[in-house]
């Protein structure tokens, strides 16, 4: 397997294909690169170099007690760009791997970055406070915690109903993208998995995203029961200078897999320049 060995000891798998200018895929939780496998293989066909990594803590990455938090995320993304000499890069971002991107954005600069995709991101700010009322309440990951720890595999398996919007009219969404969801969830770590809910759905980015200053393609489906459009791609689409957003009708937070073959042709536009 390819891996890095990061600063703290922490091994990094990562998958690289294709040649070309490179893109790197960061990707949600509780999820493995696995998850942009799609995009990967098409972006790869058409010219792309695409390497994507599995967060620490997630599928074939080491499970560390500790730095399972954004800013070490974000360090890790560095790291594995510094060790492969990456420029001129695009950074894709799926939920929490949006908000990895950000941050890396915010801690390293954009000296490396030539365009960003942030997709069913996190940032800003998940966690309803004072300041964003849009936010989800604190109870809501709390619940998710509970379920994490009473009974990680059931829990992973009936989230992905809303994850992929399943549990509305006209969904047709396989099996077996749902066990794939389940078996790349099985993959990690339960403490890196826990701590990573406080990470994706606490973190302020609202820092990072003002320091934006490349082409930005935001993209959300307008149904994500995941991560509220409203408290992200809307409030991010302010933040970010220039960015351009694009809504997805009936989306919903999977669209890799829902809506695949639209994401994949918008995201060889948008790195076209198209």
């Amino acid at each position: 397997m390819s891996t890095i060995t990061t600063k703290d000891g922490t091994e990094i798998y990562y998958k690289d294909w294709g040649s070309g200018p490179p893109v790197v895929f960061s990707h949600g939780w509780p999820l493995s690169s696995d998850a942009w496998e799609s995009q990967m293989v098409f972006l790869a066909a058409n010219g792309y170099r695409c390497i994507a990594h599995d967060r620490r803590g997630h599928g074939r990455s080491s499970q560390p007690y500790n730095g399972n938090d954004m800013d070490t995320y974000a360090d890790d993304l560095s790291e594995l760009i510094e060790k492969l000499d990456l420029n001129d890069i695009s950074l894709v971002g799926h939920s929490t791997g949006g908000g990895e991107v950000v941050r890396y954005i915010g801690r390293h600069g954009s000296q490396r970055v030539a365009k960003v995709v942030l997709m069913g991101a996190v940032s800003p700010l998940m966690l309803k406070t004072n300041a964003n009322p849009a936010g989800l309440p604190v109870e809501v990951f709390d619940k998710i915690r509970a379920g994490v720890i009473a009974d990680r595999s059931q829990f992973f398996k009936d989230l992905t109903s809303s994850f992929f919007g399943t549990d509305r009219p006209g969904a047709n969404i396989s099996q077996g993208v749902r066990d794939a969801f389940w078996l790349q969830g099985m993959q990690g770590g339960l403490k890196n998995q826990l701590d990573c809910i406080k990470a994706f759905s606490e973190t302020d980015f609202t820092p990072d995203l003002k320091k934006f200053d490349m082409p930005t393609l935001i993209i959300h489906g307008d149904v994500d029961q995941i991560v509220p459009i409203d408290a992200s791609a809307h409030a991010s689409a302010k933040l970010i200078k220039n960015a351009t957003l694009m809504i997805y009708p009936d989306g919903p937070h999977g669209l890799a897999d829902t809506h695949k073959d639209k994401l994949n042709a918008n995201l060889l536009a948008f790195l076209r320049g198209n």
